[in-house]
């Protein structure tokens, strides 16, 4: 959450609210019911990723890993500050298990500095700019500004990034290792096939195979879904 708070809850009996700064981090596996809803008035944002799992792991129970923004990992070095939301930035790990192997990094960036993040080079990986604006992969490139998206080539080594303005620059770098399966998606529901597609569907209107809790489950709130 950047600002303001969301309330949550499953069917596998997990609640709360989180607030700015704090994360939660779900691995659906083969299925759960989840409820979220904004958390009293005013503006209410934050950042949602939604993360494949490879076939061999999509039918895994469910799992969830809740994190206080007071726990988060934290670095800083040279005008660098980092939250390392998933994987590991500046000698510091997240302790966020992800089953696909996954970065999440929110750096901000002080004016004058730069910075340099080793991605490995199979993997997929993009910018999104929260704040402020920054030069990125070359030092003479022209400057990025806010609520763009960079998506990376994956030929280097990594992310160079310099604040050449007068601001802070705030801006998340996510990166993945690619599962290179067919991916198959209706509604939020993401399989392999059309087949396992109508199955789970199937499985969701029915109650079965992982929903069983879904059919007596109620959410005191009003905006239900099922993965």
């Amino acid at each position: 959450m950047l600002q303001g708070a969301v309330t949550h809850e499953d069917f596998e009996g997990h609640k709360g609210t989180i607030e700015a700064g704090d994360l939660q981090w779900m691995t659906a596996g083969r299925g759960i019911v989840h409820s979220e809803m904004p958390a009293g008035q005013g503006t209410q944002k934050g950042l949602q990723l939604w993360i494949n799992l490879s076939s061999k792991h999509k039918m895994i129970e469910p799992r969830y890993q809740e994190i206080t923004s007071k726990d988060v990992s934290e670095a800083a070095k040279d005008g660098i500050k980092v939250r390392i939301i998933a994987g590991e930035a500046l000698g510091i790990k997240s302790p966020v298990y992800t089953r696909t192997p996954t970065m999440y990094l929110d750096f901000t960036l002080n004016p004058g500095s730069h910075m340099q993040q080793p991605i490995p080079v199979s993997w997929n990986a993009f910018v999104y700019i929260l704040e402020g604006e920054g030069i990125f992969g070359n030092s003479r490139s022209s400057p990025i500004t806010a609520h763009h998206l960079l998506l990376l080539d994956g030929s280097g080594d990594g992310l160079e990034a310099w604040n050449k303005s007068s601001k802070s620059l705030r801006f998340i770098l996510v990166g993945g290792e690619p599962l290179g399966e067919p991916v198959v998606q209706f509604g939020p529901f993401v399989m392999n096939s059309q087949e396992e597609i109508d199955q789970t569907v199937e499985d969701y209107d029915n109650c079965t195979n992982g929903f069983e809790k879904a059919r007596h489950w109620k959410s005191e709130s009003t905006s239900v879904f099922g993965y």
